[in-house]
């Protein structure tokens, strides 16, 4: 009788032991991709930061180019109220698409391109998109780890009963990133 009681107890208590591990296992998993998304953040409000100081450095040489530099403002004020990974990743999608060629008018103007402020705020930010990059890599290393347990069996069991739902990956393109140069046949190179 005394072997029944504990086989018993032994069989329900071991699938609510797995059932807590699992548990607290996401939970750790889900604190790790929120503080990954801190990294994120404070670098997305880094380059927020420098894309209006940019864009009135711009703005001082580049008179001719202002529907360009409104686009930029504005894309950015969209980035700041992002709110979420897949607004953020959208929003800052357009910010990298927007600046580029607001980097490139420093090839049209030669005294921009000589502009100490200017040559500092551009190398800022190539900084700012390089820790971004790695706050990035960060966060999806832990999505990545935190969607293994949330998909993964015995964890989905868990997942799914406590409504742990998996999570998006934060892919941006850099402003910064060079374009590779595409060469038509004719030898004419193009940005």
């Amino acid at each position: 009788m005394l072997t029944s009681i504990w086989f018993w107890i032994v069989l329900i208590s071991l699938p609510c032991a797995l059932a807590l591990r699992f548990y607290n296992l996401l939970i750790k998993h889900r604190n790790r991709v929120r503080e990954a998304w801190s990294g994120i953040d404070v670098q997305l409000k880094r380059r927020h930061e420098l894309i209006p100081r940019l864009v009135d450095t711009v703005k001082a040489y580049a008179t001719h180019e202002s529907s360009l530099l409104e686009t930029v403002s504005r894309v950015r004020t969209t980035g700041v109220e992002a709110d979420g990974v897949s607004a953020a990743e959208k929003a800052e999608q357009e910010i990298s698409v927007s600046l580029r060629p607001m980097l490139a008018l420093a090839e049209a103007y030669p005294d921009l391109k000589a502009d100490k402020g200017y040559s500092e705020l551009q190398s800022r930010l190539v900084e700012v998109e390089d820790f971004l990059q790695m706050a990035r890599r960060y966060y999806n290393g832990t999505v990545r780890d935190y969607n293994n347990v949330v998909e993964m069996f015995p964890g989905n069991l868990v997942a799914g009963f406590f409504r742990f739902k998996p999570m998006d990956f934060f892919e941006i393109e850099v402003a910064t990133e060079r374009l590779a140069p595409t060469v038509d046949m004719g030898g004419n190179e193009k940005d």
